[in-house]
This record gives structure tokens, C-alpha cells and sequence, in this order.
């Protein structure tokens, strides 16, 4: 089981560097870069409401599973 973290799939579409959805987010870019490469453990759903906020989706625009059998 895998869930699979699109940030940067929604920075693309949104024209935003890293840079200023940390500063949107108030989140360090440390904290940010292990959400994009996947190392994350957990994600405060009050982070997950300000990156939505920042990037103006849906949570499931930004989480994504996929099975054992599809990774």
C-alpha cells in the first residue's frame, strides 16, 4: 500500500515554486521537501487544509493510493 504525494504535480499546474508555498504554508522547506519525496510519515490536517488553500485544490488533487499491485 502506498500513498503517493502529488505536490509537485499541483505546483506545476499552479505556476508556484517550492519556495513560495512555504512561505503560503508557513511550513520550513525542510518539512516540505520530505511531503514531496514521499519520506512523510503523517500530514497535520491543518497543513493539508493550508496547502489547499495555497495550491487551490481538493486534498485528493495532492493524495493519490495506489495498491501493492500498481506500484
Amino acid at each position: 500500500m502506498a500513498i503517493i504525494i502529488n505536490i509537485d504535480v499541483m505546483l506545476a499546474k499552479r505556476k508556484m515554486s517550492v519556495t513560495e508555498l512555504s512561505e503560503r504554508v508557513s511550513i520550513t522547506m525542510a518539512n516540505l521537501s520530505i511531503l514531496k519525496n514521499g519520506k512523510a510519515k503523517a500530514i497535520r490536517l491543518a497543513t493539508l487544509e493550508a496547502i489547499c488553500k495555497a495550491l487551490d485544490c481538493q486534498p485528493g488533487d495532492i493524495l493519490e493510493y495506489r495498491s501493492d499491485e500498481d506500484t
